[in-house]
């Protein structure tokens, strides 16, 4: 008879918090240099995805920070990958690879919500990369690239400037086949309500110009490589985009995996294009860069980017989680409402969060990525929480935790009991090129 795998009993609460008292490693405050010394043990991945468990979170941001410049400047690190729009983060990439001056603060992340990027510790950090760049051939510069959907009209209009630089006829066929699009750039959701509703799609439009610009790729290549590359991946980002908003009438589901199967492609593209010994950091949500095929979220027929590089990358691909208690948070009530300082609530007894709590360290990084015995201690589903640009505190159990398995969601998690909120800078103008409330938390 074949052997029957049986999974190890479930710990108690108390045997968990146990573990983690002799498990986690204590942090200093995360402005002492030694802060993230803790994660040189992550320095042989080709991909460390570190996530955060709210998008208007200081903490998550300047931690976030301070780990990515310690893989940098000890590790090799060469490419940045957030979960930002492609042509807003090429923006602080040009910044701080010393092609252009700092205006990404007046010019860039315009589009709801602005204060996830737009804010005083993403600026600080690019500052501190730019001083860094500064002593590094422009070959060995570190890149600041983002990976989203979200930017329809602007991939359009940066594809067409970008022709009309290097080929004006091709430019002038590109705008024919983006003109089925042009009504809808500034409003791409009504777009994908109307296809839903019979209307003519633009989807072969978009998949043609991809294919045109690809046919010219060598001829193009010669002119400017860098800019070409840049050109390829807005006209990638249309034709996601396309896609995206589709089938985000069709269902969330469907809609959420195709954003992070372009997330997933991009970071591809990033690290083939940098050569074969590029090594990314991604700054991501953790309902993004956490395996989803460990999450209710999973279970529900939903992958993301966090599942997709443990599947290709295997161990290369290392997986930070964050978490916190209490505190502070940027977010707004509904999508494309302004922003607030709201309070988060005490974490739930029945939480992930909670025995974090109990084991009472103030700031810890816990991992079992070489950890067979709390890797499997772990290994039980509990609730999680997720604040993404919105938060809904009155509702909080349904809009806001899900289950997860949390030795299976990620390789290591940042414990961060009390949290503040993001600081925004830069003009409050916003776009109104912006889309809905984003399945299953706003992000």
């Amino acid at each position: 008879m074949p052997l029957t795998r049986t999974r190890a009993p479930q710990r108690s609460e108390e045997q968990l918090i146990t573990l983690l008292q002799q498990k986690a490693v204590p942090l200093p405050p995360i402005d002492d240099p030694s802060f993230a010394d803790a994660f040189d043990r992550f320095a042989d991945a080709r991909v460390v995805l570190i996530g955060e468990a709210s998008h208007g979170t200081s903490e998550f941001y300047r931690a976030r920070a301070a780990i990515t410049r310690r893989l940098i400047e000890r590790h090799g690190f060469t490419i940045v990958a957030a979960e930002a729009d492609w042509p807003d983060a090429a923006m602080i990439d040009r910044y701080v690879r010393h092609q252009q001056p700092a205006d990404w603060l007046e010019r860039g992340f315009r589009r709801f919500p602005t204060w996830m990027w737009r804010n005083r510790d993403v600026a600080d950090f690019a500052g501190w990369l730019r001083t860094h760049n500064a002593s590094q051939a422009p070959e060995q510069r570190v890149e600041f690239r983002g990976l989203d959907v979200y930017s329809l009209g602007t991939s359009i209009r940066e594809v067409l400037a970008y022709l009309d630089q290097v080929d004006p006829a091709a430019a002038q066929a590109a705008r024919q086949r983006y003109g089925c699009l042009s009504p809808w750039q500034e409003e791409p959701a009504i777009y994908g309500h109307n296809v839903m509703r019979g209307e003519p799609s633009c989807e072969e439009a978009v998949v043609e110009q991809l294919r045109a610009l690809l046919d010219q790729r060598l001829g193009y290549l010669e002119k400017d490589g860098e800019h070409f590359f840049d050109a390829e991946q807005n006209a990638r980002v249309v034709l996601a985009a396309e896609q995206y908003y589709r089938a985000m009438y069709r269902g969330s589901t469907e809609s959420w995996n195709l954003r992070d199967r372009h997330m997933f492609d991009t970071l591809r593209a990033l690290l083939a294009h940098r050569g074969d010994d590029a090594k990314a950091v991604v700054w991501a949500h953790n309902s993004h860069i956490g395996n989803a095929a460990a999450t209710s979220m999973g279970w529900g027929g939903e992958f993301n980017i966090g599942e997709l590089c443990r599947t290709a990358y295997g161990r290369e691909a290392v997986l930070i989680g964050m978490g916190t208690d209490r505190g502070e948070v940027a977010a707004a009530d509904n999508w494309d409402e302004p922003m607030q300082i709201k309070q988060v609530r005490p974490s739930r007894d029945d939480s992930w969060e909670q025995l974090f709590l109990r084991a009472g360290l103030a700031a810890s990084l816990t991992s079992w990525r070489d950890d067979a015995a709390l890797r499997e201690a772990f290994a039980q589903p509990r609730l999680e929480r997720a604040i993404g640009v919105i938060y809904r505190p009155a509702t909080e159990r349904q809009s806001h935790y899900f289950q997860a398995i949390l030795s299976e969601q990620f390789d290591a998690l940042l414990w961060l009991e009390q949290t503040t909120a993001v600081t925004p800078i830069g003009p409050r103008q916003v776009d109104h090129e912006s889309v809905p409330d984003t399945y299953p938390f706003g992000e």
